[in-house]
């Protein structure tokens, strides 16, 4: 018998979904990073949305087709910083404590995000 994917581990779509539900509107209401969405229009917001959830769920062994930019190119030019950064892994954290994700999976989560720090950090 194979391990079960980190997708499945998650809930698979539904787990990944609840995951964006909670964790953009702290990222949008969050008075640091709240800059990032300004702006936007509901169609704009529901797309990145959509785009969070298919990213997520290929990059984490669903069956999913993401066919969004690379994160280098999503995030270049918008200055995110480190202490942008370290607000967004604090919003992360707090979305995988209210959805009581197990710790090997948040560990894994957290794995996955921190390696592409480099792809969105740039100030």
């Amino acid at each position: 018998m194979s391990e079960k994917t980190l997708y499945e581990r998650l809930g698979g779509y539904d787990g990944v979904s609840a995951f964006a539900s909670d964790l953009l509107p702290r990222l949008q209401g969050d008075s640091q990073l709240g800059r990032f969405w300004e702006h936007r229009s509901d169609d704009g917001l529901a797309r990145e949305k959509q785009l969070l959830v298919d990213f997520l769920c290929a990059n984490a062994g669903g069956p999913m087709l993401y066919t969004g930019r690379d994160m280098k190119t999503s995030h270049k030019g918008m200055r995110i910083s480190e202490s942008d950064w370290s607000v967004f892994m604090g919003h992360a954290g707090d979305t995988m404590a209210a959805l009581q994700v197990p710790e090997q999976e948040c560990q894994d989560i957290a794995a996955f995000v921190v390696s592409l720090k480099g792809d969105i950090v740039e100030a």
